[in-house]
């Protein structure tokens, strides 16, 4: 498992101020038995010619119309072969060299389908602006307001076969409904590396206006009740709270 063959998929629109500082950090990277594609969604700024910039780093690069970055990272799960599945969006970059290396030996050593680990946010002058240490998990976290933080997020492509991808109906919430369906709903081994893996961009769209905090927390809710959670409206409330307790400021 060591020699472990890793998928790693990037979705892009028009993100040309950023993607070349997310393709370095892959490029860096000291593990090689990886597979990077890129799925783009049709970008009419400078992305795609920046992308074929380092051509020769990637596998596979798609570009088209598509009904939004999860949709987009379903179309690069289809494309993947490797024998585990990671994303890393176009304005995230991993933290050091040894991301992939850690991962590989993480899955090694642990025998976990599942590994995730620690992000910074950062603004865009690379000043950190809170860090999420994730810890280490237990079976019922999720009804506590637990959960990974996506961009750290590593599992085995035969998780997505089994219990497939992600559903993009719940909207801003979908990256955490797939992770409460693998890990909580059915109960899948998981592992947590003690380590800063991603610097990710601050400023998510769900928060930008109490319109969308709203539709935000009816996603969640959504997410939650179809996957057993024993009391959602305690859960939703709990969320944000669990978040800064993992938050270091």
């Amino acid at each position: 498992m060591k020699d472990v063959k890793i998928s790693l998929i990037t979705v892009t629109f028009n993100a040309a101020d950023t993607i070349e500082g997310c393709i370095c950090s892959v490029i860096e990277q000291a593990y090689s038995n990886l597979e990077y594609i890129i799925i783009d969604g049709g970008s009419t700024d400078a992305t795609l010619a920046i992308i074929n910039k380092y051509k020769d780093h990637l596998h596979q690069i798609v570009s088209g119309p598509d009904d939004g970055i999860y949709d987009a990272m379903n179309k690069g799960i289809k494309l993947a072969t490797g024998d585990i599945i990671g994303t890393l969006n176009a304005d995230d970059r991993f933290a050091t060299g040894d991301i992939l290396s850690s991962i590989a030996q993480g899955f090694a050593s642990s025998g976990g389908d599942i590994i995730y680990g620690d992000i910074n946010y950062v603004s865009k002058q690379d000043k950190i602006i809170r860090k999420w240490k994730s810890g280490a998990y237990k079976h019922g976290y999720f009804n506590w307001g637990w959960m990974p933080p996506h961009p750290s997020f590593y599992a085995k492509r035969a998780l997505f076969e089994q219990f497939g991808c992600y559903q993009i109906e719940y909207g801003s919430a979908t990256d955490y409904e797939l992770m409460l369906r693998f890990i909580h709903t059915n109960k899948i081994k998981v592992f947590y590396i003690n380590k800063l893996m991603v610097n990710m961009l601050i400023g998510g769209v769900s928060n930008k206006s109490i319109s969308n905090r709203i539709k935000a927390w009816r996603n969640d809710f959504k997410a939650m009740g179809n996957n057993g959670l024993i009391f959602p409206y305690f859960s939703i409330i709990w969320k944000p709270f669990r978040k800064i307790m993992q938050y270091i400021r």
